[in-house]
């Protein structure tokens, strides 16, 4: 049995023409879907994804402006053009791209931005929201996860899904929406004495830690759902997952790859989100 794939970039692509579709909407009535990107410092990866962010923006029909800033740009400065942002009403999605020169204290960043624009969803309202099922914004990474889910007509109700990482960005909401679709949900981490007993019970196995080959075939139930968020180098220089794709592949019945799986999604997500917010506003 080979698992069958989900492929991230052929759905990012049906999500954003819808996306490109509302947006067309949007701008009929006069109101032009705007993201704020805002950059500090020359991190090189940080780099990429902010020009695929605005790039993404520009395709779809929405308005993007990308502020980039010296490394050594003060926590409070900072602070100032975020909260110029909240009061631009042509933004309706504010990113402040992680990570933040040590200097700057990340989390009060993302408490300055309003929740009405944390199309990132990383803000303590965003978070509560999510814990108590209202409506907000969902982080974009975890969210992808669940649209891939979606994508195959899995019914998650009754079902072991386990999670391994723990992270604010990943492994925490991908619980709390797998816990919203009715999942028993495991987390699994660091200190998780056992993870293999854990993971051969899983129906769904998502793995978010960012470590190579964390999760091999011998971890996984016949038939389980693979969904694969690592993004490392492997000992060639070539992009890899935290799942032994290779191994896994042959085990599970679904199963996502990297590159071209979770990582197109997010950015579809964001796109989702400020479309979303742009809606609301």
């Amino acid at each position: 049995m080979t698992a069958q794939l989900i492929d991230g970039n052929a759905l990012s692509k049906q999500l954003r023409a819808e996306v490109a579709q509302r947006a067309a909407a949007l701008r009929a009535r006069g109101i032009m879907p705007g993201l704020a990107v805002v950059l500090v410092g020359e991190n090189q990866a940080s780099q990429v994804y902010v020009r695929n962010k605005v790039k993404a923006c520009e395709d779809n029909g929405l308005h993007s402006v990308l502020e980039k800033h010296p490394a050594d740009l003060s926590e409070a400065a900072l602070l100032a053009r975020v909260e110029a942002l909240n009061n631009d009403p042509t933004i309706h999605g504010i990113l402040v791209q992680l990570p933040l020169p040590a200097h700057i204290d990340a989390q009060k960043v993302i408490e300055a931005i309003s929740p009405a624009k944390d199309v990132d969803g990383f803000h303590v309202a965003s978070a509560g929201a999510l814990m108590t099922g209202s409506a907000g914004f969902w982080p974009c990474t975890p969210y992808g996860c669940m649209k891939m889910l979606e994508s195959i007509g899995y019914e998650l109700r009754g079902k072991h899904a386990v999670v391994i990482g723990r992270s604010n960005i990943v492994g925490k909401p991908m619980a709390l929406m797998l816990l919203q679709k009715n999942a028993t949900v495991t987390i699994c981490h660091s200190a998780t004495p056992d993870l293999k007993a854990m993971t051969l019970q899983a129906d769904v196995i998502v793995a978010a830690v960012g470590k190579q080959n964390v999760l091999t075939a011998d971890m996984v139930k016949p038939g389980a759902v693979v969904i694969d968020v690592g993004m490392n180098r492997n000992a060639q220089g070539k992009l890899c997952g935290d799942v032994d794709f290779a191994g896994v592949k042959e085990v599970a019945g679904y199963i996502t790859p990297v590159p071209g799986g979770v990582g197109p999604m997010t950015i579809t997500m964001l796109l989702v989100n400020t479309l979303e917010a742009a809606e609301r506003s």
